[in-house]
């Protein structure tokens, strides 16, 4: 898995942000309020984000309803993982992630680990 380039990021960004399906000319109308962008621009990003498999879509009329295969936080989960496969030693790749991490984030992942500790013991 690779990470999404620069139009991609902001576009699979929108589609996140939306209700459950966009179009191509929402995507378009969000954008061109912060970039200058044409339509066609961000039609080509998101047929190939659906040819890439990120992308699922269904035709409605004349035009296409999109909708993320995978949640921003599944997508995120995948990029951690593949980091840790990818990185060397994985635990000393956690090691370094874990001194990096600020006292906030390090309290939200001991919540998660005990959470999911006790419900994997009760499984």
């Amino acid at each position: 898995m690779r990470g999404f380039g620069e139009l991609e990021t902001v576009v699979m960004d929108r589609v996140w942000d939306g209700d459950d399906t966009v179009t191509v000319r929402e995507v378009f109308e969000s954008l061109k309020t912060t970039r200058e962008i044409a339509y066609t621009t961000v039609m080509s990003t998101m047929v190939n984000l659906h040819h890439k498999g990120w992308l699922k879509r269904k035709r409605q009329g004349k035009a296409y309803l999109y909708w993320p295969a995978l949640s921003r936080e599944e997508y995120s989960a995948d990029l951690m993982r593949e980091a840790m496969d990818s990185g060397g030693d994985p635990g000393l790749v956690l090691t370094r992630f874990l001194e990096q991490i600020g006292d906030d984030e390090s309290s939200r992942l001991r919540k998660v680990v005990r959470r999911w500790a006790s419900g994997k013991e009760t499984t």
